[in-house]
């Protein structure tokens, strides 16, 4: 067996990759059946008994075209305005090889004038015509027609892949066929004419040519089509080689399409084209959210890459399966199939995919342009945007990202969060990715929170699984620190306008809550605006509820606070996670990553003497830093005093309740602060801190002096 390796056939663009299917598939039905093929990297490699010149001399010699006519199409070579220049001589050829191309023209021709269609056939005649054609073609022009064309509940439909039914627009794929094969053969003998061998060095190889024919080549070659900028001078016309264009034509006959019904509300049956879905913007950087709209798009293909040899009839199954699916249903679009691909892994022995969208560019003609190379490897991120599915969450954002009336911010938000999950669906996806599409989901929210419309169509996200928090933990303060305010007892709807609905078991859209304080402003403004109403609710439940009370484990480092408090963090990212992070089911616990050596200090007095107003008092008696008889409760003067600036008048009040209650600070007079920032303080001194952290700050109950005895 020998490995013949095609330098001409890549990935890149859609024209090579077909290529290499037409090489493959030609070699396999005409002259070796037990060929193997497979991707070497960037080149496309041949396993077979023949040799390189056997190759070429059968391409030159003894390769027989596929009957590749569209009669159904305007400007196919059959109606008398059209271009014959390949039409006529090919129709009348002597020559064995173009036999089967002969055939298919005088029968198409025969039910042309049965149906006594002298023009292009209307959309009333035209599916009658394909069914006619369907009736009478041989084998082999039926294999072409079924890659073309497909009649869904008797309306034609057309596969992305070959344009509208084997045209894009003006240009005929197959009348454009027959032009390339009587540039490298005589139709009359059928032998190889002119440039015949050099091109096909070229095609095969990547071997320089003298010249190229130019040509169109429609949507298949992007950087091909010529235009302004398309070279080093200000324009060139587009130029190709035939070989090109006869064999990515050739190989598109292994795309068979298939009828199937999409158990969707309006119960249409839909063209299912092998490793087609409709078209996503996100994922790549030269897609945007315009080109995934009706009109600008004809859907996705994702061509699949094998390192394994593997015979043609193996691909054939691949391609006839062509399907990715999500569970039990298909994937929609693009990011459902790199779902779907993160998951399939390597069980039907691909190792890639090749992405390409069909999208408008150059005028109005579509391009089949290269989206991005995404591995099929498990991806365990992938599994986090399942949450966001949970009563069609994400299908109804995205729906309403993309209507016309939709705001600026949802639709930018929308745009970025989609590339984000993107991201979680590659190998090796890291806590950076998973930060980045949980601070995106955050986003997301407030976006919909001010928009009448969004409220109205999107309802609020389910609660997330802990994962994503295990998935975002990268150990950082700021991560720590974005925790450990997600964990007090409503933030969440302190940062949107929601309510718990107890028959539901999750949160609804509440339009006039006065608890969403969440808006404009910094960090620490918001902070305080959250103190302020955390602590006049729970004074109007009668001094009850604890607005700080959290989970002890998931309190913030010492080391955290300080550096909040010194502005040493980033606060907008600090932001930015609470507010995705307010939409999850936090843990119990986390993992806490090895502390910071550069340990930056005691933290200042003026947190230490108020923080405990600012923590549970069953905490603080666990701790035995407040007497078990002691009474305790936030005065309301320490955080208005705080927000105003006035934190020695705030450390006043402090140090005599702390007295009052039986805290163990020494005798003496109030300590002098040392020019604190009040509003910085009070947004620290809501943030829950470790347990172990918080007995460091506050002196023991046994720790107490007496007072002096009045003389």
């Amino acid at each position: 067996m020998n490995e013949i390796l095609l330098a001409g056939c890549t990935p890149t663009p859609l024209a090579n990759y077909l290529k290499a299917l037409g090489v493959f598939r030609l070699v396999a039905e005409q002259m070796d059946p037990d060929v193997k093929a497979c991707w070497r990297g960037e080149r496309f490699a041949l396993v077979t008994h023949i040799s390189t010149e056997d190759l070429e001399q059968f391409l030159l010699g003894e390769y027989r075209p596929t009957p590749v006519l569209a009669p159904w199409n305007g400007g196919s070579g059959f109606f008398p305005n059209d271009n014959k220049d390949g039409f006529r001589p090919l129709a009348i050829s002597s020559a064995a090889r173009f036999q089967p191309i002969a055939e298919a023209i005088s029968t198409a021709s025969q039910v042309l004038a049965d149906l006594n269609l002298t023009e292009k056939p209307n959309p009333d005649t035209k599916p009658r015509a394909l069914m006619a054609l369907r009736a009478r073609a041989s084998d082999k022009f039926l294999a072409w027609l079924d890659a073309a064309v497909v009649l869904s509940a008797g309306e034609p439909a057309y596969p992305p892949l070959l344009g509208t039914g084997g045209n894009d627009g003006r240009l005929d794929f197959t009348n454009n066929f027959l032009q390339r094969l009587v540039e490298l053969f005589d139709p009359a003998t059928g032998a190889a004419v002119g440039l015949a061998s050099a091109w096909l060095d070229h095609a095969l190889y990547a071997r320089p040519t003298p010249k190229l024919a130019q040509k169109a080549i429609g949507q298949f070659a992007p950087g091909q089509v010529g235009g302004p900028n398309a070279t080093s001078g200000f324009a060139t016309d587009s130029r190709i080689n035939p070989w090109d264009f006869v064999l990515m034509l050739e190989g598109a006959l292994l795309f068979v399409t298939a009828t199937s019904r999409r158990l969707e509300a309006n119960q249409q049956a839909m063209l299912a084209y092998p490793f087609t879905v409709y078209a996503n913007s996100g994922g790549s950087g030269g897609m945007a959210q315009a080109d995934a709209g009706a009109g600008s798009s004809r859907g996705e293909i994702w061509m699949p890459l094998w390192a394994n040899p593997a015979h043609i009839d193996e691909i054939r199954a691949l391609l006839a399966e062509g399907r990715a699916t999500l569970g039990r249903r298909p994937a929609r679009d693009g990011l459902d199939f790199a779902r779907a691909v993160s998951r399939l892994g390597t069980d039907r022995g691909i190792n890639a995919f090749q992405r390409y969208g069909f999208m408008v560019r150059n005028g109005l003609a579509y391009l089949a342009t290269p989206i991005a190379r995404v591995e099929s490897k498990r991806a365990p991120g992938a599994d986090l945007i399942n949450d966001l599915e949970r009563g069609h969450f994400l299908d109804l954002l995205r729906r309403e990202a993309r209507g016309k009336e939709s705001p600026a911010s949802l639709k930018r938000t929308v745009a970025q969060l989609e590339n984000a999950l993107f991201a979680l669906t590659r190998p090796g996806a890291g806590r950076q990715a998973v930060q980045r599409a949980l601070i995106l989901v955050g986003e997301v929210m407030q976006s919909l929170a001010i928009s009448r419309k969004g409220k109205e169509t999107v309802p609020v996200l389910p609660s997330l699984s802990s994962a994503w928090v295990l998935g975002a933990n990268d150990n950082a303060a700021e991560f720590r620190l974005a925790l450990a305010l997600a964990s007090l007892p409503g933030m969440t709807a302190h940062l949107a306008p929601v309510k718990w609905d107890r028959s539901s078991h999750r949160w609804q859209w509440h339009p006039e809550s006065r608890t969403h304080v969440w808006g404009k402003g910094d960090l620490t403004r918001n902070l305080v605006r959250i103190a302020g109403r955390s602590i006049m609710d729970a004074q109007r439940q009668g001094g009850t509820a604890e607005p700080f009370d959290s989970p002890a484990a998931l309190g913030a480092r010492a080391t955290d606070v300080h550096a909040l408090l010194s502005n040493g963090t980033d606060d907008a990212r600090i932001a930015s996670l609470l507010q995705g992070l307010v939409w999850v089911r936090l843990p119990e616990a986390l993992a806490q990553g090895a502390p910071n050596a550069d340990s930056p200090g005691p933290l200042p007095l003026a947190y230490r003497l108020t923080k405990a107003f600012f923590t549970p008092a069953s905490l603080l008696r666990y701790l035995d830093r407040l007497p078990a008889e002691g009474r305790w409760a936030l005065p309301q003067e320490i955080p208005r005093l705080l927000a105003a600036g006035q934190v020695q008048k705030a450390l006043e009040v402090a140090w005599r309740r702390s007295r009052i209650a039986g805290l163990g600070w020494p005798v003496g007079d109030c300590p002098q602060d040392a020019g604190s920032d009040g509003p910085r303080l009070l947004a620290s001194l809501a943030i829950p801190i470790q347990p172990a952290d918080l007995a460091r700050l506050l002196p023991r109950v046994a720790d107490q002096e007496p007072e002096p005895a009045q003389s």
